[in-house]
């Protein structure tokens, strides 16, 4: 469905079905797929031949629903993950792995920066952390020899910073990198990372594109732009053969578009197993097919709300990259000139404990640890998401003792601006 538009992709893309097939997605809830011969089987654990043996690996609802989010944000292939967690864990480690390094934004998300900082750190693979409004000199000083990839998020959850996606992805691609982009906040309908030269894009489905709270996930598209090959040194485990797999070289047997797709599949989904169960991948279908109604009315409903904090005496400073005066708001003009996200942080005068009494007297917002779906809810992420971060850390990924993250859900504005109103007024 390429030469359809984003509303058409959001509501039939990824799946047209036969005459007599089911005309929404069907739920394959099945583990095992039967075949007739060892030697059919066999094909498939060898890549031979394509289709269904186990649903860790493949599962075809999934695949369904991956093709429909990899049409969305125009790339060649796509895998669903159990988590955006485990997508952003499975891109990188695709390519870096021990001894390897990679250049991130620290802005980040706090659970990818722990993953970043400490998790992957053990398993031997390196970050370097800077800032998305560097210095050209700075950025460039990240890089080392051993560097196999360059990740940052469109909009930074919870800073909400605005990656410059042209500036970094020329940055990886004078070092022979792909750029990983985490496109969760802006999604597809505001953002396609491809078209400003980022090579992977990955998302926690979880949020806007399920929509309703209902199912976490994950997915990983491939642009199917970075040649691999050029720089095949950087990326043996593309590059070279997979003796797990009786010597396959995965550019050789599936090409520039679809040689990381498989390889994540058959390799990390294979040996981690964090797969995406049908029935979840079933209720994200059902929230993209109405992404395109939605984001927009998130993104109307934040803006107002940012208005209405920014001209609040009790409120210390306002972050929304939609908002006039913003910091990002140029480069978020750039990228995303039909709006940003649902999410608007600010600081509350008083600090941490006047931030959290806040929260508390919340009546239509949830405090909840979760972002981006059709009911609004408010997190502390210094006591929450980004609790285990030092204070440096959190300093430099942006996050301070009083802010609030609010996620505008698709409530009716002025009820979420008078709830505001009433907690900001409860505050002694």
């Amino acid at each position: 469905m390429s030469d359809y538009r984003m509303e058409t992709k959001c509501v039939q893309g990824g799946y047209t079905p036969k005459n007599g097939e089911p005309r929404q997605i069907p739920i394959i809830q099945s583990t095992t797929f039967k075949y007739a011969s060892s030697e059919e089987m066999g094909k498939l654990f060898d890549l031979e031949a394509s289709g269904y043996f186990y649903s860790r690996l493949q599962n075809p609802t999934c695949d369904y629903v991956a093709a429909k989010i990899c049409e969305m944000e125009g790339g060649t292939a796509a895998m669903l993950t159990s988590s955006g967690q485990a997508a952003n864990f499975y891109a990188i480690f695709n390519i870096a792995t021990c001894g390897d390094h990679v250049v991130a934004c620290s802005t980040i998300y706090g659970g990818t920066y722990n993953l970043f900082s400490v998790t992957m750190k053990k398993m031997g693979v390196e970050f370097t952390f800077v800032t998305p409004n560097c210095t050209d000199e700075e950025l460039e000083a990240a890089f080392q020899p051993n560097t196999k990839a360059v990740f940052g998020e469109t909009i930074a959850n919870p800073a909400l910073t605005v990656l410059d996606i042209e500036r970094f992805a020329n940055a990886a691609h004078a070092h022979g990198v792909p750029l990983v982009i985490d496109n969760t906040f802006a999604t597809p309908v505001n953002c396609r990372p491809f078209e400003w030269g980022a090579d992977i894009v990955t998302h926690s489905t979880t949020k806007y594109l399920d929509g309703h709270g209902a199912g976490v996930g994950g997915c990983i598209v491939d642009s199917g732009k970075f040649d691999w090959q050029k720089n095949a040194e950087k990326f043996p485990g593309l590059c070279t053969p997979d003796h797990s797999y009786h010597g396959i070289t995965y550019v050789e047997k599936f090409g520039q578009g679809g040689a990381f797709i498989t390889k994540a599949t058959a390799q990390l989904m294979r040996d981690f197993g964090s797969a995406q169960s049908p029935q979840t991948a079933f209720l994200l279908n059902l929230g993209l097919e109405s992404l395109h109604v939605r984001v927009p009315r998130h993104c109307e409903n934040a803006l107002a709300v940012a208005k209405f904090l920014k001209e609040n005496e009790k409120v210390s400073w306002v972050v929304y990259p939609g908002l006039e005066g913003d910091p990002f708001y140029e480069t978020a003009k750039k990228y995303m000139p039909n709006g940003t996200c649902g999410v608007v942080s600010f600081g509350v005068k008083g600090g941490r404990e006047t931030a959290e009494k806040f929260m508390d007297s919340l009546k239509l917002a949830s405090v909840a640890t979760h972002v981006a779906d059709a009911r609004t809810c408010c997190l502390h992420p210094a006591s929450a998401t980004h609790r285990q971060m030092s204070e440096d850390e959190l300093i430099a990924a942006g996050i301070s003792g009083d802010l609030v993250r609010f996620s505008c859900g698709l409530e009716n504005a002025q009820d979420l601006i008078e709830d505001i109103a009433q907690a900001l007024e409860s505050i002694k």
